[in-house]
């Protein structure tokens, strides 16, 4: 078999085989309804990208609660309203034949700012005032121009557990066949386990075993109230690319751990932490990292920059198992047939043959 053929193979992840290891990443469309549900549009653009031949189609990242949400206008999974939702959601994609899956979102301090397109965007905060909330973090630092979040208690601790638990067995209800747990992109998880954002000097903070513990407890509230049989991915920092932050070989013990506690697969991705932190551009940069961590014993998945065809090449199966495209899919909701350059027919939906 050759290595151009890997990306196109099946793959298993505990009971769920995934047709292909070329996946959609969760890409926020900040469209949900006013109750925090998938609309229509939602429908329209996670159908197509089904019907354009990828694996696994992850939602974008979807809020654990209201207070953990990114904007006003992210999708959530702590209503039956959104699980209602979210299931004529699964439903469609599945129908359509991609596997349906959610990331769950729990944003700490990267929470309460404006849409990207709107204004400052991403570094926009919008106050109680104005329909905002107050963001919660382990330490007291804001991101950027944000709010500066409540530090965190053990009864917020324990709260936001119980949120993480519900949306995972909401998201069962809904119909998803796996799940992702955003621990990345300086999200909560990620703000406990960097140093940089963690100054905490108690049980969940200080040496990395103790800035790892809450991120591990997070980890053990999605296995709680997901299938035994249903896999779970955690989206992780490779490195915090910055002075002082985390470092390859601190995170690939966090992967061991998180395999340890249930975790399937380890989707990297590097930096966001905080504006400063080094943007890089290589494709392929995050998939680099996947060796380390598959010696950590975790199976791996990168996103980042994968925009042709040869990257799948190059990715599977050497650095990594499984691929997420992003931006490339966002332009062409089709990438994925073009990449896999087949006859037609053989590959493109029957409604579409006549196109060719």
């Amino acid at each position: 078999m050759t290595t151009a053929s890997m990306a196109w193979t099946p793959i298993r992840l505990r009971e769920l085989s995934v047709p292909n290891r070329v996946w959609l990443s969760p890409m926020c469309q900040y469209s949900a309804d006013r109750s925090g549900a998938p609309t229509d549009w939602h429908i329209a653009h996670y159908g197509s990208r089904a019907a354009g031949g990828v694996g696994m189609i992850m939602v974008e990242c979807t809020a654990v609660a209201p207070d953990m949400r990114t904007t006003a206008q992210d999708l959530g999974l702590y209503t039956d309203d959104q699980v209602i939702g979210h299931r004529r959601l699964a439903e469609a994609i599945t129908s359509i034949g991609s596997v349906a899956a959610v990331q769950l979102g729990v944003a700490g301090r990267k929470s309460s700012h404006g849409v990207p397109w709107a204004n400052d965007g991403t570094r926009n905060a919008i106050p109680p005032e104005d329909g905002g909330w107050q963001p919660l973090a382990p330490s007291p630092i804001p991101f950027a121009g944000l709010a500066v979040p409540a530090e965190m208690t053990t009864k917020d601790g324990t709260r936001v557990l119980e949120d993480i638990e519900r949306a995972a067995r909401n998201a069962h209800r809904a119909g998803y066949e796996a799940i992702e747990l955003h621990g990345a992109n300086g999200y909560m998880l990620h703000e406990f386990l960097s140093p940089l954002a963690n100054h905490r000097t108690d049980e969940w903070g200080g040496d990395p075993e103790r800035r790892m513990r809450f991120p591990l407890e997070m980890v053990k509230a999605v296995r709680a109230g997901w299938p035994e049989d249903k896999p779970v991915l955690v989206r992780l920092p490779a490195a915090d690319l910055l002075e002082g932050g985390l470092t390859a070989d601190d995170m690939a013990l966090v992967a061991t751990r998180m395999g340890e506690a249930g975790v399937d697969m380890i989707d990297l991705v590097t930096g966001a932490l905080v504006p400063e932190a080094l943007r890089v551009a290589e494709p392929l940069h995050n998939a680099q990292y996947g060796p380390r961590f598959r010696a950590a014993g975790v199976l791996t998945a990168a996103s980042g920059m994968i925009s042709q065809a040869h990257h799948l090449d190059q990715a599977i199966p050497e650095l990594v198992d499984a691929v997420l495209v992003g931006r490339a899919m966002l332009r062409d909701p089709y990438w994925a047939l073009r990449a896999l350059d087949a006859e037609p027919r053989a590959s493109w939906p029957k409604q579409y043959h006549r196109a060719f």
